[in-house]
């Protein structure tokens, strides 16, 4: 079965993600695999503790690909320059950029999102409005000359939201809607999924046929079986797998997924084809 992981990061990438053993941030990795529900060594990550390593355990997992997604708020900024060369050289890894245009300022952040897009070749742009300073919300208007950008370019917005927003009044899906609404022609992906406002944000995605769901890690969290529930119905094609490695195991994540209860004629579709779709594979 093809698949592709929407959330996907090695170690090595940054201390975040437990590149420096023994370093505190190395043990938030360990304690926040453990809290979501990974079975047997909770250090697993150590293995992307080097480009081939990730790249073994990518494959090892039956990847079609893996998505590395980057990350430019005031408390961590993942270079998109970093981003191409972590992807650039396998068939199996795609990327993701990300701007802040707040703190970049308006033209700056346009022009970094159209090169990480038309000379990077990365595949959509990362965009953390609750993690910004000060907090925002999706349908700030500073935001909306990115969105107008990334419309004309027909690639996609991701957001992140989600109960490790510093403010969770910012994990609030209602805004999403607004953005869907004024701008149609974006697709806009949603990391995190909103949880554990669950709810909340299948209403927005059951009336905008352009706003997908990536619940990643939080899809095996209580509450998250409405996220099936609504695939089996109406959001077959906006519902997208994420393991959110290396905070939960790749394989351990597609073998949860298989067991949630999504149907057969489903599965692909949250495995592969609505991420193939959204970003113009």
């Amino acid at each position: 079965m093809n698949i592709i992981d929407m959330r996907c990061r090695p170690a090595y990438l940054h201390d975040f993600f437990g590149k420096t053993p023994g370093g505190p941030d190395y043990d938030v990795v360990t304690w926040l695999n453990g809290r979501v529900g990974t079975r047997g060594d909770l250090d697993h990550f150590t293995r992307s503790a080097t480009h081939e390593g990730f790249l073994a355990e990518v494959r090892d997992a039956g990847l079609t690909k893996a998505v590395v997604v980057g990350r430019h708020t005031p408390t961590q900024h993942l270079p998109n320059d970093t981003i191409h060369q972590i992807v650039s050289g396998s068939p199996l890894l795609e990327g993701i950029g990300s701007v802040d245009i707040v703190s970049m300022g308006r033209q700056t952040a346009l022009d970094e999102a159209e090169r990480a897009i038309l000379t990077l070749g990365l595949r959509g742009i990362d965009v953390e409005p609750g993690f910004g300073s000060p907090f925002r919300h999706a349908d700030d208007p500073v935001f909306f000359p990115l969105y107008d950008l990334l419309s004309a370019l027909n690639v996609p917005l991701f957001l992140m939201s989600g109960p490790t927003t510093p403010d969770p009044r910012y994990n609030d899906p209602a805004p999403v809607a607004n953005v869907a609404r004024q701008f149609p022609r974006l697709k806009i992906g949603v990391f995190h999924g909103f949880w554990p406002q669950v709810a909340g944000i299948i209403g927005v995605a059951f009336r905008h046929e352009n706003v997908f769901l990536i619940p990643d890690m939080y899809l095996f969290q209580p509450g998250s079986q409405l996220y099936i529930e609504a695939a089996n119905s109406f959001l077959a094609d906006q519902l997208l797998f994420g393991s959110s490695y290396p905070f939960r195991p790749i394989r351990q994540s597609i073998d949860d997924l298989q067991g949630l209860g999504l149907k057969d004629s489903v599965l692909p579709k949250v495995l592969h084809d609505s991420a193939a779709r959204l970003l113009n594979l």
